[in-house]
């Protein structure tokens, strides 16, 4: 009896726990990766910011480690009356359905391309006061990281997935965005244990490339051209008629899952490898 009631309530925990935005392990493999890749004088240029973690006023969310700032943004957001400005900052949507254009869907510089260009040029000014160059840091180690998640760049008028209802393989309840946000990220994360580690030039070549536009549409064509049909039996959800979409039911099995993996793990390296470029290029 004791055995059916732990399995039961890691069932219920599964179920109903908050999901876990790019992780936290997703954002801080990110993270980790970044500090791992950076050069000796930007890591130690990155622990001098990081030591203004109390000028900052959020002992609630800590801000001590590369890791701690990556989760920071997404920690914050419980003071909305202080932080809530900010929430628009995590995704730029971009409608698999329609062009990519870069330059839209972005009112005011509120979306992540924008406060990814703001933070870079924020951390990279010597002549800030120290604790607005440790926010730009956790801004910047975050927004690299959301970007580089498909839901935060391409959807279909549904929030980047969080208004279709799916089921992760037996557990029930979740939506799309929070599945490639938690379970899946982290499954993904821990079948691939050497993500963080010193790459090689060769593979620095070849993951750690782009512009922020290309690292962007990269995620909306995964979005539009992998995450999207694999969800809806092979179409995109704009392809559907009303009824066939209001029936359809997201299911992702362990086929899916599968083919999920080595996507989810590329495009954590990709973030890694191509923040630890604009650190060095910010703080080297």
């Amino acid at each position: 009896m004791r055995r059916i009631f732990l399995v039961l309530a890691a069932v219920s925990a599964l179920i109903s726990g908050p999901a876990m935005a790019w992780g936290s392990m997703g954002h801080r493999t990110v993270a980790a990766i970044a500090m791992a890749n950076v050069t000796p004088s930007t890591r130690a240029a990155i622990r001098r910011i990081l030591a203004h973690e109390s000028e900052i006023g959020t002992p609630q969310c800590r801000l001590g480690t590369i890791e701690d700032a990556s989760t920071w943004p997404d920690c914050i957001k419980g003071e909305r009356w202080r932080w809530a400005f900010t929430n628009s900052w995590h995704y730029h949507d971009q409608p698999i359905c329609g062009d990519f254009d870069l330059k839209a869907h972005c009112r005011d510089g509120n979306c992540a391309t924008a406060q990814i260009e703001r933070s870079a040029r924020m951390l990279a000014d010597r002549k800030l006061a120290p604790v607005l160059r440790l926010e730009a840091l956790s801004f910047l180690v975050h927004f690299v990281g959301d970007i580089h998640q498909p839901l935060h760049v391409g959807e279909n008028e549904d929030m980047g997935g969080n208004a279709v209802k799916a089921d992760y393989g037996m557990a029930p309840g979740r939506n799309l965005h929070s599945i490639w946000d938690g379970v899946l990220a982290e499954r993904a994360i821990t079948s691939a244990p050497d993500l963080v580690r010193r790459y090689s030039a060769q593979e620095k070549a070849r993951l750690a490339t782009g512009t922020l536009e290309d690292w962007e549409r990269e995620s909306w064509q995964v979005s539009r051209d992998f995450l999207y049909p694999l969800a809806f039996g092979g179409k995109l959800p704009c392809d559907l008629k009303g009824e066939a979409k209001e029936a359809q039911k997201v299911v992702w099995s362990n086929k899916a899952i599968e083919k999920a993996i080595p996507v989810i793990d590329e495009r954590i390296e990709r973030a890694g490898l191509r923040l630890a470029r604009m650190l060095d290029e910010a703080l080297g």
